[in-house]
């Protein structure tokens, strides 16, 4: 499973209807409305490579209200709880 983390900018009267339109899409797992220089960031979780183009350049992209996205691509993921466990090993 491949994971990646895209960094939203919509337009800003159209934040709800673009966080709806863009969980609707199959591939994105989430959907947060945040603060800061994003507007909003998009979990999308796929099988293979080719995926992430189909989700992220041919669908999110074009979602009506999306102005720019930055994508990051996960090589790992680290829970609360696989961190705890670590920390733990000393003890």
């Amino acid at each position: 499973m491949l994971t990646a983390i895209v960094l939203i900018s919509a337009t800003t009267n159209r934040i709800p209807e673009v966080a709806a339109a863009l969980a609707a899409i199959d591939g994105v797992s989430e959907v947060y409305s945040v603060t800061g220089d994003i507007d909003l960031i998009a979990m999308v979780r796929v099988r293979a490579h080719d995926d992430l183009a189909n989700v992220i350049a041919d669908r999110i992209n074009k979602v009506d209200g999306v102005l720019n996205t930055d994508t990051h691509i996960a090589f790992r993921a680290y829970s609360k709880h696989d961190l705890e466990a670590t920390f733990d090993l000393g003890r």
